[in-house]
């Protein structure tokens, strides 16, 4: 699990393709927010994802809490992977995980200005329920708790990885010029991007960013990996 490099908020069958000609691992989509304001329709998201598995993985991200709404919606869509961004209590994780068992689980920690302590207490009490936590950046202005573009202080995501028995992905202002130092200064098992691979005027994903983006990651991913073999010797 190592290395993964996650591109979020796939709008069309296109951009999955450049995303996957690029060399990204997995495919965020983007569904069932609070705004309403997804990028494409869960009937354009399923296609693609069908098409795309199983050489790359499709994740629904969203902000779904309760756990049989979580596992009916994972089904329809066809899905083997949920990133969740809502406030789900660690009872919902824990039935989630008894409703399916194989659905690969990753639970959002979202950073703001001041809280650490919440964020530890929900690892020690998340954890046994999901495979993989991501951490992001929270916007005070908008409340968005994802898909900010703004960076948070790495030092927080770098004490979560410490602490943390599950890997963790790192998320939130990632962009080809920080990936690099984003991964080497926290050692995350795995990172996404969104909004800063996009082209400013379109929206749409720019194919020299994901290229730039994902061969940043990879060489910082590498450096660190051998860096903790030389330490390990």
């Amino acid at each position: 699990m190592y290395g993964l490099i996650q591109v979020a908020g796939i709008i069309d069958q296109s951009e999955a393709d450049l995303i996957i000609e690029e060399g990204a691992d997995w495919l965020g989509f983007a569904l069932r927010l609070p705004a309403k304001n997804e990028d494409l329709s869960e009937a354009e998201a399923a296609a693609i994802v069908k098409a795309i598995q199983p050489d790359n993985k499709g994740v629904i991200i969203t902000y779904l809490t309760d756990a049989d709404e979580i596992a009916a919606f994972c089904a329809e869509m066809g899905v083997g992977a949920i990133q969740l961004h809502g406030d789900v209590t660690p009872a919902e994780l824990r039935r989630l995980r008894t409703l399916a068992p194989d659905l690969y689980v990753l639970k959002s920690l979202v950073v703001k200005t001041d809280n650490i302590d919440e964020l530890r207490e929900v690892v020690a009490t998340s954890a046994e329920w999901v495979d993989m936590f991501i951490t992001d950046s929270f916007n005070p202005a908008t409340g968005a708790k994802g898909a900010t573009g703004l960076t948070h202080d790495w030092a927080v995501s770098a004490e979560l990885v410490r602490i943390s028995p599950k890997p963790l992905m790192l998320a939130g202002g990632l962009t080809p010029e920080n990936v690099a130092a984003a991964i080497e200064a926290v050692r995350p098992a795995a990172v996404d991007a969104h909004t800063g691979l996009e082209d400013p005027a379109t929206r749409r994903k720019d194919r020299q960013k994901v290229r730039t983006f994902v061969k940043e990651a990879r060489a910082a991913f590498d450096r660190v990996s051998a860096e903790n073999g030389r330490s390990r010797s």
